[in-house]
């Protein structure tokens, strides 16, 4: 995948450059490449393609086109496929694939190893998966993720060294930074700055995405209009992004003919571009981010403002993407905006003790990349993920620093990227409480939970299961109690239980075999079998000559009603009719013909109308040999088969006295101890045992009796309105899994955001970021 985002870059790049005196060839070369990767990649998502081809082919066409996005999350979406892939395939994964809470151990190593491979960054891929995806985290899966990290990582690393010719295993941005005095203590001060600075900006890169979905969905017309026409909205952003990075345009402001992997290595090198003593290699460097009209500083507010700009439009596309690199870049450009600035303030360096020590602008570049990274994602193992990155620890102190005050500036604003896409996509999330809340102590599960139970019952008829499952349509799991006047909670039971139950009591083959039962009473009188079934083999003796012999009598022949001869060369005739004058292998074709007709004739369950064919034609022995495949002929002399079905009354009458059955619960599996809960639970405890466990659902009961269930729907609505001051107590209960709304204060003023949740989790790019 490197190697061809690598070659599509590179030919765009090339053509530009090919065509260098015709302007306009050049600006159609420049959009015309990305234009057609991204159009392609959507064709692959419309055509419904198998999912880890598309993610692959997609993500590759996304990069190569230059788009300015990542790809971490794309990556945690294939090396999930194939967990999943590989715990099927394995045998000795079964176990951990039915079961549900190993399966997602399975995907959270499957989660690092994605993350590692995307920045070649084994231990901080490890902390990020856990930091964005778990809320607790399991330390007995600490080593597997560790070690699947670790193996993906090197195994990325060494096909580098063994196809790109390098000389061994390097960091991807290698820093040769000089480790004796990397800063001095007063530019903790400028580093905290950066923190704060980059805290801000990641709340506010959040906060502008969001807007610009939420732009989109409220035009309901002109949503309509492109959903209609898919490839209008990702073909414009692509022309305007396209057009904004034009290097004839604000392009050569933002050095827009080098390569993410190119930038990054300028903006990460420890060089002062401010200075105006430069080497040959150095003023290379230089030449890349100054014009003839502006200096590095105008170049690099350009390049943070346009990148900014052009990412937001390209997180909205419907591409495999992620935003990590992105915004790593922006940090990077932030920081060394700074460091340039403090190297042009201070040329000689901060004097600290007697002695003096040069500003180092690549520290500063790394610093912010890390703090805007961490602010947008809500993580601290950014940091590390930087080390690894460089190849160096020597600014920890600093990185540290900045990463945590852009965290705690972030967090107080806005929610991270990924839970800003969760909420944008609406799927299901469960929102953390606030410490402080005092409320949250005084709400007990009572007050929230879902006291019009739908459930079935011991007893309880297949009509009623039937009416059940119409009703509650999304429901996934239905409470067993034993009657519903006592209501004692005997168990859960899924909804593919209960439809396999109904299969099996009203399906295709229990009704096939009711039906042949029938015709075979009420047919077993009138047509008594008094021969012996016929043997569908038979040992026949070859006839050496043409002439029949006296001792070898034609077997005989199933009965069939008589037909009048019809004029055509092959005829249908009531009764066989062997001849003696064929030789022996059309003795064999024929003793084939009535063994499997006898068969077919015989055969009780099944009416089958399979006319004799007769061999009495005007051919020739060569031109019937010619006629007569020599793979088994049965097929061109049988009819289809029909199989004995009930009438439509029949059908209904049979339909009613299976539905009036009794339900046999001993036929499907049944989760004799599902979670449960007392009515006086706080709020806090139930939102920690639903974060800890991974809740869906738990049942309400009161010594046995069930008396309720609540959701993680109406867990987030009670937290949502405790937030906003709106909460009051669940007394018109709405139905468990059905789409309502909370009942909110009289408070005309108050505006809350109310996300809508899916019961299931649809098949989509969870970190399309």
């Amino acid at each position: 995948m490197d190697y061809a985002i690598s070659m599509c870059q590179k030919s765009r790049i090339w053509l530009y450059r090919d065509l260098t005196a015709h302007p306009f060839l050049q600006y159609l070369a420049w959009v015309a490449l990305p234009m057609c990767l991204i159009l392609f990649q959507l064709d692959l998502n419309i055509c419904h393609c198998v999912p880890l081809i598309s993610k692959v082919i997609g993500l590759t066409c996304t990069l190569g086109s230059g788009m300015p996005l990542g790809k971490e999350g794309p990556f945690v979406h294939i090396s999930s496929i194939l967990a999943t892939i590989l715990s099927k395939l394995v045998t000795s994964f079964k176990g951990i694939h039915e079961n549900e809470s190993r399966a997602n151990e399975m995907l959270a190593a499957a989660c690092a190893v994605g993350v590692a491979c995307s920045f070649a960054a084994p231990i901080g891929g490890v902390l990020f998966s856990i930091e964005v995806t778990s809320v607790y985290f399991a330390v007995r899966n600490y080593w597997r993720g560790f070690f699947a990290a670790c193996c993906g990582a090197m195994v990325w690393r060494l096909l580098g060294v063994w196809f790109k010719n390098e000389e061994t295993l390097t960091a991807i941005f290698r820093t040769n930074f000089h480790i004796d005095f990397p800063f001095d203590p007063q530019e903790l001060i400028v580093f905290a700055g950066i923190g704060a600075v980059c805290g801000l900006g990641g709340a506010f890169f959040v906060w502008f995405h969001r807007q610009i979905v939420h732009f989109n969905r409220k035009h309901k017309r002109m949503n309509a209009f492109l959903q209609q026409n898919r490839f209008i909205y990702p073909a414009v952003i692509t022309l305007i992004i396209s057009t904004m990075t034009f290097p004839l345009g604000l392009g050569q402001f933002m050095a827009a003919e080098l390569t993410t992997h190119e930038s990054m290595n300028e903006l990460f090198s420890n060089v002062t571009w401010s200075n105006r003593h430069l080497e040959v290699d150095e003023a290379i460097i230089v030449s890349h981010w100054t014009t003839k009209y502006t200096n590095i500083f105008v170049n690099l507010v350009v390049f943070i403002i346009i990148t900014f700009l052009t990412t937001t439009l390209a997180a909205t596309l419907p591409v495999p993407s992620g935003l990590f690199i992105p915004v790593f870049k922006m940090g990077a450009a932030f920081g060394r905006l700074v460091g340039e600035c403090m190297a042009s303030w201070f040329p000689d360096g901060i004097t600290l003790g007697g002695s003096v020590n040069r500003i180092i602008p690549g520290g500063y570049a790394v610093v912010g990349a890390a703090a805007l990274s961490g602010s947008v994602t809500h993580t601290i193992s950014t940091s590390v993920i930087v080390f690894e990155l460089t190849g160096q620890m020597s600014h920890i102190l600093p990185v540290i620093l900045a990463v945590l005050i852009a965290n705690g500036i972030s967090q107080a604003l806005q929610p991270s990227i990924y839970d800003s896409i969760i909420q944008i996509k609406k799927l299901p999330y469960l929102p953390p409480i606030v410490s402080t809340s005092s409320e949250a102590h005084n709400v007990y599960v009572a007050d929230i939970m879902v006291r019009d139970v739908v459930s079935v019952w011991r007893g309880c008829s297949y009509k009623d299961l039937r009416s059940i499952l119409k009703l509650k349509k999304r429901l996934q799991f239905f409470p067993l109690v034993e009657s519903l006047e006592s209501m004692i909670l005997l168990g859960s039971i899924q909804r593919i239980e209960l439809l396999r139950l109904l299969e099996l009591q009203l399906g295709r083959e229990r009704r096939l075999q009711e039906a042949a039962k029938r015709t075979q009473l009420s047919e077993s009188p009138k047509t008594p079998r008094t021969e012996k079934k016929p043997s569908r083999f038979e040992v026949v003796p070859v006839v050496s000559s043409t002439r029949p012999s006296p001792k070898c009598s034609p077997p005989p022949s199933p009965v069939a009603t008589p037909k009048s001869p019809k004029k055509s060369f092959l005829r249908y005739s009531p009764v066989n009719s062997p001849y003696n004058t064929i030789t022996s292998l059309d003795a064999r074709l024929k003793q084939a013909f009535e063994n499997v007709f006898k068969k077919a004739l015989t055969d009780p369950f099944e009416k089958v109308l399979v006319p004799t064919l007769s061999l009495t034609t005007t051919y020739s022995l060569s031109q019937f040999e010619s006629s007569v495949p020599s793979t088994p002929v049965t097929k061109r002399s049988q009819q289809p088969r029909i199989l004995v079905d009930m009438s439509p009354e029949e059908l209904l009458a049979w339909e009613e006295d299976q539905l009036n059955a009794l339900v046999d619960f001993g036929k499907c599996h049944v989760d004799p101890a599902p979670f449960q809960l007392v009515e006086r639970t706080t709020l806090i405890k139930v939102h920690s045992l639903f974060s800890m466990l991974g809740l869906n659902y738990a049942y309400v009961t009161a010594i046995g009796r069930l008396v309720g269930v609540v959701a993680l729907k109406e867990l987030r609505k009670a937290i949502e309105n405790i937030s906003s001051g709106l909460f009051i107590t669940n007394t018109n209960h709405f139905g468990h899994g059905e789409k309502s709304e909370p009942r909110l204060k009289h408070n005309p003023s108050a505006r809350t955001i109310m996300v809508l949740l899916c019961n299931n989790w649809p098949s989509i790019n969870l970190c399309n970021c």
